[in-house]
C-alpha cells in the first residue's frame, strides 16, 4: 500500500493524504482543513472503494461558484496518484 498526499487549491481544505493498495483501492482518506462533517463523510464513503470509481464520481463538484470543491480536488488527487 501506497500513501500520497496533495496540497489541494482553491478551496478551505489545506492537504489530503490517503492510501491506495495494489488493487486500486482507497483507504485512510484524510483532509486538513475544510468542512470537517462533509470532508469525514466522504472519507467513510469512500473507504474501500476503488479509486478510478470514486475519480469519475467527485470530479468537476463544485463548491459556492469556485469552479472546484474538496471532493473535486480529492478526484484530482487521486487521477495523479493513478497516472504516476
Amino acid at each position: 500500500m501506497k500513501t500520497y498526499s496533495y496540497a489541494p487549491k482553491g478551496v478551505c481544505s489545506r492537504g489530503i493524504t490517503f492510501d491506495m493498495d495494489e488493487q486500486g483501492k482507497l483507504h485512510n482518506v484524510a483532509f486538513a482543513g475544510g468542512c470537517p462533517g462533509n470532508l469525514q463523510a466522504i472519507s467513510k464513503l469512500v473507504e474501500g472503494a476503488d479509486a478510478r470509481h470514486v475519480a469519475e464520481l467527485l470530479r468537476h463538484n463544485d463548491c459556492g461558484g469556485r469552479g472546484t470543491s474538496c471532493a473535486d480536488q480529492l478526484a484530482i488527487a487521486i487521477e495523479g496518484a493513478l497516472n504516476g
